[in-house]
This record gives structure tokens, C-alpha cells and sequence, in this order.
């Protein structure tokens, strides 16, 4: 795979100097171009052998093109708040949002190709994270996103060659250390397991491109022309072709679904419901407070039909829990900074740290309800959302986190006496809307949608609770219960 950038490619200094000033007026009429339309982000990743030039690269990119419009980010060992939370956490947060280019100097490859080549990592662990890399790849193409990956590769003799160079300058012996000779002796290696990982993840959609890094004139006019080229495909129209997600799932022949068999005619009487509450409160602040919370964190999401009754249930959890320990997260439409973003990328940035919980008031499921339904998107959108979410919530639950789902069902008869209420009701008008009136119209199309999501999305990792709320006392203790027995599996 590294034969062609093992010939000694070479770019002679004169038509370097002929070349860069033509290359960097291009650069800086494309990114201007790019920055105008706004229409897609771009993600540059610079890897590949030490010694090549990563930084180098990076720095020059940097000085061609507007640095103001730039995000680079190095990324080192992973620190404390990044290690609490699942893997890609620091990455999805360095995204960079339509019109901007990223520069990512070290990436989401790194880890996986060091932790393999110095053995704390078996082959099929290694695969499993190289399919989550093509996934999260694969997505950002999907979300309109550019991902060009850069590959500056040497030979081992070249690299030896440059490590020396860089040692007998005092001005540059600081930048190669005893890790740099370390990776030299153990170059096959890491060849090898580079090979696997380029292999594997070199796509139609976020191929690699591999760049002799060995004449450092060839190396930036190859990077920077190769950025320029895949800039004006795109601006020009280009796209890559991204897989077409499986088709809708086809509704049941007899009508029967999830929802229709709730018992919508369970309630609690009061008094029980007082005694109950009481129980299941203080059952979960003491299972919040226990010492095995510090090592987890807990993500609560809430959905449900209009007037359900999720924000007087969440108020009756919240009740039992310390300040400290929770946020509740209200989702709304996303605004003009969240749709510069990968979809869910507003979700990404609240996830919670060990011991603490992040509660939402609906949640990335709206891409597969609302969205779906009142088409704000396109069907392939909300089709691969189902894939997404599942990857999401299960690198959630891999990295520690409680995940628990709950869907508060109520009858269209229930809903509508909730909604005459409301407006009969001074201080619970601002709760009803003319939107949810229109809502209420296409209860058959969510109710499709609801039991797709639940078939498609409930898993052992992050399972459906479905609660018939038309009682909402009866509902109120059935999530806190739930709530507690979910979290007492996972400690």
C-alpha cells in the first residue's frame, strides 16, 4: 500500500517557488468560496509515520489559508473530562461547522493504531473500533460533510535519515525525543498495523490519500493541491456516493402494534400514589448517592405524545435527586449553530461526565418523530438516523453511562381532554398550541413512526420502557420505578 510513496518523490526548490504562489491565491479563493455558501464542512485529518512532516503540513496549511476560518486541533492523550466519556466525545466537539475547515493534526485513528501496535489491543478489538471509525465517517459524508485524509508516509531509512537531521540541529533536537527512537525500532509494526487500518477504512465516501513525505516541497504542494482539488469538486456540485439506507419498515398486517397493547386503563388512587412516590423517590436518591455512581453516569430521556405528562414526571424525579448531580435538557428546535452541525451533534455536547446525569425533555429521537413525519428531512435522513442513534447510545453505554429510555403513552380521547383543559386552565394556556393542534391531525402518521422508532431503536444497551400515562399518577411512579430498577442492574 506504501510502495508509491516509497520511490523518492521530489520537488525541486525552484518550481516549489513557482508553484506556492499560485497554489495559495487558489486556496484563498476556494476557502472564501467555501466560508460564502456555508453549505458543508470540511475535515482535513494529517496523519501518518513520525518524522513525515505532520506538523509541518499542518502549520503551512495554516499560513497559505485564512487561519481565522481554521479550527486545528492536536489532539494528545486523552485528559480526564475527555476519559470519563465515551471516545469520540472530543472529536464530535472539534467538528467544525459549514463554511469552516477542520484540521485534525492526530485523529480518532491514533489511539486505535498505537493501542494495536504496543499490544493492548487484540484484533478483533481493533476491528470493532476501526467499523465504529467507517460508521462516524460514513455519517459525516451522509450529513454533507468533506473528509479528506492525509497520509504522510516514509520509509524506514528516510525516517532514520530525518530523526538524525533533526538531532545534530540544536534548533530542532527538541523534536526528536526517545519515543520518536522507539517507534523507529518497531517501524515494520507499525507499517503493518497502519496498513490494516488504511485498508479498512479507505471508502468510496472518505478515501485515503498516502503522501511521500520524504522532500518537504513535494509533500506541501501534493497536500495543498489535493485540498484544492477536493474543495472545487465539492463547491462545484461533486458528492460522494453514500450507501442508501434499507427501506421503510412495512406496518403490521393485522394493525396491531406496541402502543395498543398498554393497559391505558391502569391507575394509582391517590393515597398509593403518595405512599408510592414517597418509596421510589427516596429509593433513587439513595441509589444516586451510592459511592458505585461516581464511576457512572446516567442519561434519562423522555418522549411522548403531546400532554403526556413528561414535564410533571420529570419534576417528580428530579424531586429525589441533588441538585448537583443532574441537568435537564429541554430540546426545541435547533438553532442556527446546531444546524451548522452533524445532527447529532447537539446531543453529543451534553453528555454527561462519571457521576453525573443529563435528563432530556425529548432528544435525538425527533429526527425519527417529528422530523419524519412533518418531512423536515429527507426520507435517507431519518432511515439512517435508526443505525446512528443505536451506535450513539451504545458508545454511551460502553463508556459507563445508564441509558434509559421512557415513552409516555396516552389514548387520542385522553389527549384531547388534556387539551381543552389546558385552555380552560389560566396558568397551563402557554402549554397548548396551535402546533399541537396540527400534531394531533396526523396522530395515525406518528403512531407509525413511534412504533418503528421502538422496533428499530430498543435494545439490550438502551431498551424502550414504554408507560400508559393516562393516569399520571400511575405513571409518574411506574417511570421512577423503572428508573431505579434499571440503574440497580447496571451497579
Amino acid at each position: 500500500m506504501f510502495e508509491s510513496a516509497q520511490v523518492g518523490h521530489k520537488l525541486e526548490k525552484a518550481e516549489y517557488r513557482k508553484r506556492e504562489p499560485r497554489l495559495r491565491q487558489d486556496l484563498l479563493e476556494v476557502q472564501y468560496e467555501l466560508l460564502e455558501k456555508a453549505s458543508f464542512p470540511v475535515v482535513v485529518l494529517v496523519n501518518g509515520v513520525a518524522g513525515a512532516g505532520k506538523g509541518e503540513t499542518v502549520n503551512l496549511l495554516n499560513e497559505w489559508m485564512d487561519p481565522r476560518h481554521i479550527r486545528t486541533h492536536a489532539f494528545g492523550p486523552v485528559t480526564d473530562e475527555e476519559g470519563g466519556r465515551p471516545e469520540m466525545w472530543r472529536f464530535w466537539r472539534a467538528l467544525p461547522p459549514k463554511g469552516r475547515i477542520g484540521i485534525h493534526f492526530g485523529s480518532w485513528y491514533t489511539d486505535p493504531i498505537v493501542s494495536r501496535v504496543m499490544g493492548r489491543e487484540k484484533r478483533a478489538a481493533f476491528a470493532r473500533r476501526l467499523e465504529r471509525i467507517r460508521r462516524f465517517e460514513r455519517m459525516l459524508a451522509a450529513e454533507g460533510a468533506v473528509v479528506l485524509k492525509v497520509w504522510l508516509h516514509l520509509s524506514k531509512d528516510a525516517q532514520k535519515k530525518r530523526f538524525r537531521k533533526l538531532a545534530a540541529d540544536p534548533r530542532t533536537a527538541w523534536r526528536v525525543s526517545k519515543y520518536h527512537w522507539a517507534h523507529h525500532k518497531r517501524y515494520e509494526e507499525f507499517v503493518d498495523v497502519c496498513e490494516d487500518a488504511l485498508r479498512e477504512t479507505s471508502t468510496g465516501e472518505a478515501p485515503w490519500h498516502i503522501v511521500d513525505g520524504s522532500n518537504a516541497e513535494y509533500r506541501s504542494i501534493a497536500v495543498g493541491q489535493l485540498l484544492l482539488e477536493t474543495l472545487r469538486h465539492r463547491l462545484k456540485g461533486g458528492a460522494p456516493a453514500v450507501a442508501p439506507p434499507p427501506p421503510p419498515p412495512a406496518a403490521p398486517l393485522d394493525g396491531r402494534d406496541v402502543l395498543l397493547n398498554l393497559d391505558y386503563k391502569a391507575t394509582l388512587p391517590r393515597k398509593r400514589y403518595e405512599n408510592r412516590l414517597a418509596d421510589a423517590q427516596a429509593r433513587l436518591a439513595a441509589l444516586t448517592r451510592k459511592k458505585a455512581m461516581k464511576s457512572r453516569s446516567l442519561v434519562a430521556v423522555f418522549e411522548g405524545m403531546d400532554a403526556a405528562g413528561k414535564g410533571s414526571t420529570i419534576r417528580r424525579l428530579t424531586r429525589a435527586i441533588d441538585a448537583r448531580f443532574y441537568r435537564v435538557i429541554p430540546v426545541a428546535a435547533p438553532t442556527d449553530e446546531e444546524r451548522a452541525q452533524p445532527y447529532l451533534w447537539r446531543f453529543w455536547r451534553h453528555v454527561p461526565r462519571p457521576g453525573e446525569a443529563v435528563i432530556f425533555d425529548r432528544s435525538w429521537y425527533g429526527r425519527v418523530l417529528v422530523e419524519r413525519v412533518e418531512g423536515f428531512c429527507r426520507e435517507s435522513d431519518w432511515m439512517r438516523a435508526y443505525h446512528e442513534i443505536n451506535d450513539f447510545e451504545s458508545q454511551l453505554a460502553e463508556a459507563g453511562a445508564i441509558v434509559v429510555k421512557f415513552w409516555l403513552a396516552v389514548t387520542p380521547e385522553e389527549q384531547l381532554r388534556r387539551f381543552k383543559e389546558r385552555e380552560k386552565t389560566p396558568h397551563k394556556r402557554f402549554k397548548i398550541t396551535d402546533e399541537d393542534w396540527r400534531n394531533r391531525k396526523k396522530w395515525p402518521a406518528y403512531e407509525r413512526a413511534i412504533c418503528d422508532m421502538v422496533e428499530r431503536t430498543s435494545t439490550d444497551l438502551a431498551p424502550w420502557n414504554l408507560v400508559a400515562a393516562n393516569d399520571k399518577l400511575h405513571a409518574r411512579v411506574a417511570v421512577i420505578e423503572r428508573l431505579c430498577e434499571r440503574i440497580e442492574a447496571r451497579l
